[in-house]
């Protein structure tokens, strides 16, 4: 399957620029009524504000939609949809509501406001990847267990329950395209001691490594 990222979960971020405040939310979503619900609950929720700008993105269809709502053309919406198109994160939703503050920001200057702040939102929120993965258990010596957790992350799986019992069995999420690596890396490390158990396979969402590159 296609790999693609998403937010890892809804988030509100706040800046201030000029005494002019800008809150950002972000909100996963997977149609576009869900985006628009989450638009008007914004507005409901700060009705006193002067701008609700946004923008969603949907892997379905490929569909994009933004709103600068009452700010200069190209001020708002696209350089927020910007900042998602360039994380390449989909199946989201971005409200800026800007509380004025009595000082004009010129083009320039909203531009970087609403950018930063959802921006801000974002990496508050966190980034997931969803792909197909291979679910795996390791049981393994107790003197094995931080070798193992950090084979996990070296190969971009994502780290799940550890079972402490007479000997650790670490389960983990791992990259299909990964599991012999991995199972051969264990069977080094381990001199054969440590059999590697495939329990099934799962698509789902996994926050991102930054350092892996996945």
């Amino acid at each position: 399957m296609t790999t693609y990222f998403v937010p890892t979960g809804e988030n509100e971020a706040e800046l201030v620029e000029k005494r002019s405040r800008f809150i950002g939310h972000v909100f996963p979503v997977t149609c576009e009524a869900q985006a628009r619900a989450c638009i008007e609950s914004v507005r409901k929720k700060h009705y006193d504000a002067r701008h609700h700008c946004w923008c969603f993105r949907l892997r379905e269809g490929g569909v994009e939609r933004c709103s600068d709502d009452g700010e200069p053309q190209g001020t708002a919406g696209q350089p927020m949809l910007n900042v998602f198109q360039r994380e390449g994160v989909q199946n989201v939703c971005c409200v800026v509501t800007r509380y004025f503050g009595g000082i004009l920001l010129g083009a320039g200057g909203l531009v970087r406001a609403y950018t930063q702040a959802a921006k801000d939102a974002l990496d508050g929120a966190g980034i997931s990847v969803v792909r197909r993965w291979v679910e795996a258990a390791v049981p393994c010596p107790y003197s094995f267990l931080e070798r193992v957790k950090l084979e996990v992350e070296a190969q971009g799986g994502v780290l799940g329950e550890v079972e402490y019992a007479a000997d650790v069995t670490v389960h983990a999420l791992l990259p299909e395209d990964k599991v012999e690596d991995f199972t051969h890396r264990m069977t080094e490390l381990t001199s054969g001691g440590t059999e590697v158990l495939v329990l099934g396979e799962c698509c789902r969402a996994a926050p991102r490594r930054e350092e892996n590159g996945t």
